[in-house]
């Protein structure tokens, strides 16, 4: 009885797996295996940009990654091309150094290619739209895209170039070297190459170079944003006479470019000479006694020299002395004559001397050294000879005297 009982107990209990957990199963699996197609399906792609629309200003190209995307199960070679070129536009997708016609793809990846879009010098304004086609290697499944490019009218002439100068005035002599430092800033949106050059007077070098650098360049590329400081370097003519000279600078980049003036002021040149009409640097003197000699003075300069003044390196005790002491102004190549008078100490000793004159000028200086020879007075010379004749005539006298006793 008991037997019969549990038999039919697992029979129940069967048919009860069988009516209710096989199908539930069943079902858990079938909506296990659709939730995974749902979200990865077995094959599927895609193709975009960075951007769907981007702006640019004339003649600026646009450069970006073209994506291409596998969204499926299965590894996939993706053929890519444009579809929609605008006319006066020129176009390239590139993976390193190569055109890029296709791409292999594994599953859920992607790869990206560069974009380049350039647009001809004769397009302008406008609104550009350009179209992009993905599809596999058997042509099953295929994408598409496209991207607005807006180009607008470039800003006016120079208005993203700067140039600026802390000194815009530099002053100084025909035969010195004039340097402005110069800041080139780029106010664009995109790293440019910058061409810069100096033009001026006639004769006159100029050159260009990177602050703090020996190397002379003239082309630099700043980044967007940024400034660059490169130096002038100005040389002026060796016979350009004082006054102001106008200098100036541009700075290129394709078709901007902007212009800054800037201004030399030539002094001219400071230079004075001197010397003796003879050419002779000596002068004979006697103790106590003036004695003169005279030197001119030129200006061999460009430039007006005022307030020459003299002074002189003696010995102690001895005076020097200049006619005219002072020359208010000597024009370039005027020469005038000073007369100059040296005393020698009363208790000078024969033999020689050296007298220093010096010419100081407004930024010029001469120096011219004499030798003084002292020499002893005639009368001195004839009382010696009186002396000693009487010295002789005395001992001979003596002589007389002593021979007659």
């Amino acid at each position: 009885m008991r037997t019969s009982h549990g038999r039919a107990f697992s029979s129940i209990l069967f048919f009860l797996v069988l009516t209710f957990l096989v199908p539930l199963s069943f079902s858990a699996a079938q909506l296990q295996n659709e939730g995974t197609t749902n979200g990865e399906p077995e094959r599927a792609i895609s193709i975009f940009t960075e951007y769907s629309g981007v702006t640019v200003r004339v003649g600026e190209p646009v450069r970006m990654d073209l994506i291409v995307a596998n969204k499926g199960r299965s590894d996939e070679t993706i053929n890519v091309k444009l579809t929609k070129v605008p006319k006066g536009w020129k176009t390239s997708i590139k993976g390193g150094e190569y055109i890029v016609s296709g791409l292999w793809v594994p599953a859920g990846k992607t790869k990206n290619v560069s974009l380049v879009l350039e647009p001809e010098k004769s397009t302008g304004p406008g609104t550009y739209v350009f179209g992009f086609d993905a599809k596999t290697a058997d042509g099953a499944f295929s994408a598409t895209h496209s991207l607005t490019v807006t180009v607008e009218p470039r800003a006016a002439v120079g208005a993203d170039i700067q140039i600026n100068t802390a000194y815009p005035i530099l002053r100084g002599s025909t035969d010195a070297k004039f340097e402005f430092s110069l800041e080139v800033a780029n106010k664009s949106e995109v790293d440019r190459m910058f061409n810069v050059f100096a033009s001026g007077p006639k004769d006159w070098d100029f050159n260009i170079k990177p602050a703090y650098e020996e190397k002379q360049v003239s082309t630099f590329r700043i980044k967007a944003g940024q400034s660059q400081t490169v130096s002038l370097q100005v040389t002026p003519a060796r016979d350009a006479s004082p006054g102001e000279y106008p200098i100036l600078v541009q700075a290129a980049a394709g078709e901007s470019k902007v212009e800054m003036k800037l201004t030399v002021v030539l002094t001219g040149i400071y230079k004075l000479d001197a010397g003796t009409p003879s050419g002779l640097l000596s002068l004979e003197a006697m103790p106590g006694q003036p004695s003169k000699f005279s030197f001119f003075v030129k200006n061999t300069g460009s430039a007006v020299n005022h307030n020459i003044s003299f002074d002189s390196f003696k010995p102690e005790n001895w005076t020097v002395e200049f006619k005219p002491d002072k020359i208010e102004a000597l024009q370039p190549g005027d020469m005038k004559q000073v007369e100059v008078t040296v005393k020698p100490g009363a208790q000078a000793l024969v033999g020689d001397y050296s007298v220093g004159v010096s010419i100081t000028g407004e930024k010029a200086d001469k120096t011219l050294e004499m030798r003084v020879t002292v020499k002893s007075s005639a009368a001195w010379g004839w009382i010696s000879i009186i002396i000693i004749l009487i010295v002789i005539a005395g001992l001979c006298a003596l002589f007389i005297w002593l021979g007659r006793r």
